[in-house]
């Protein structure tokens, strides 16, 4: 068994590769003139674990590329963070269902699929073959202990809730949840909430932080409450339009995620769940 992985995961993928106690493989990364990506694989095994993050459409069609290159192997793939995941339902006549479709063109030429703490995970469902899901709450939260002693972690909404009782379940924490309504893709409203939270250390915790609204309407709030310090804590790390600046301007006074996303700041590493879920 080896591990081959795309651009945006090379990181992750020797970490895991050095978890599993196996190498990694060579691959040369080009673009044709037109802008066509181009790629080759060095020597491969029996069976590999494929590795790549869609962050973008170009990190998807190099997914698919290196699929592909591996079709003479046994393949495991491995998509730490699956872009397109979070629209999973059509809300209007003639809209694709994008999960559906990106799911089942990645399930071509492999025999199972692993996530990391995909936003729903119906999705896995459209893989058609067999795909698990694995989570990076309790690490989020061990890497949290290293600086905190005593903080109330908190979802910013219903569906992050279980992630944060993951979280918090590495310190024994105390947690809730708020009340939150999305106005558009970067605007949502949150309805106060009495919380225990007068001069504690609170960690706003979620799945996926993208443009940052919603932590920073969350922080906005809890500062108000009384909180001490506020803290920011996810999965993967989108930071999308500015959001590291807007969340450091609204106070968050450190932010932690992982290398689904491979960030310069990324301190919580999903290699051992994702080298745990290959051998099982």
């Amino acid at each position: 068994m080896k591990v081959i992985s795309t651009e945006y995961s090379q990181v992750l993928g020797a970490k895991v590769a050095e978890r599993l106690g196996t190498g990694v493989v060579d691959v040369r990364f080009s673009r044709f003139p037109d802008g066509e990506q181009y790629l080759r694989t060095g020597p491969l095994d029996g069976k590999t674990v494929i590795i790549g993050s869609v962050v973008n459409s170009h990190a998807l069609i190099q997914l698919l590329l290196l699929i592909d290159a591996c079709s003479k192997s046994e393949n495991i793939l491995v998509v730490p963070y699956m872009g397109y995941a979070r629209q999973d339902r059509q809300f209007n006549e003639g809209e694709p269902l994008s999960a559906r479709a990106v799911a089942g063109a990645l399930a071509r030429g492999v025999s199972r699929v692993i996530t990391v703490n995909i936003h729903d995970e119906r999705v896995l469902s459209h893989f058609r073959i067999p795909a698990v899901n694995v989570t990076l709450g309790y690490d989020v939260g061990r890497e949290l202990k290293k600086s905190l002693t005593d903080p109330f972690i908190v979802a910013p909404d219903d569906g992050a809730r279980y992630f944060a009782e993951q979280v918090a379940l590495a310190g024994k924490w105390d947690m809730d949840h708020l009340d939150k309504t999305r106005v558009s893709g970067d605007t949502v409203t949150i309805e106060p909430k009495n919380l225990d939270i007068k001069n504690r250390d609170v960690v706003i915790v979620d799945d996926i932080i993208s443009t940052g609204g919603t932590i920073a309407t969350a922080a906005s709030m809890m500062y108000r409450e009384g909180a001490k310090t506020i803290h920011a804590a996810c999965v993967h790390g989108v930071f999308t339009g500015g959001a590291y600046t807007h969340l450091k301007s609204a106070g968050i006074r450190d932010i932690t995620c992982s290398d689904t996303i491979e960030r310069a700041f990324s301190t919580t590493s999903a290699a051992g769940v994702i080298a745990e879920a290959v051998q099982e």
